[in-house]
């Protein structure tokens, strides 16, 4: 709320909870633009998969030091440019990520 004119706290707050986990506002509150489409679905997808692999090479039947490597779901990754951050990301950063170009 700027000069007394906008919207409510009470009712943007709302609005923000409000938002799909997968959505760009929740990926940039979860640490950057990588996160974009990674809701709580897909992060459990990625777990189950590793679990997954982890337990077929824990429990096959291979010759000794020969079990398969079995590759890691992509999960996002930061960038090198941006560097990892101290303090929690407030509703004003979070803007100003969305509106820069």
């Amino acid at each position: 709320m700027v000069e007394g004119r906008g919207p409510a706290p009470r009712l943007a707050l709302a609005l923000a909870l409000g938002l799909p986990d997968t959505s760009l506002t929740s990926a940039l509150a979860s640490g950057g633009r990588e996160h974009y489409g990674w809701g709580v679905d897909r992060h459990l997808a990625a777990d189950t998969y590793d679990a997954l692999n982890a337990n077929t090479r824990a429990t096959g039947n291979w010759k000794k030091g020969k079990s398969p490597d079995f590759p890691a779901w992509p999960r996002p990754k930061r960038t090198a440019a941006e560097p990892e951050q101290k303090k929690p990301v407030s509703v004003a950063d979070i803007f100003h990520r969305l509106t820069r170009r």
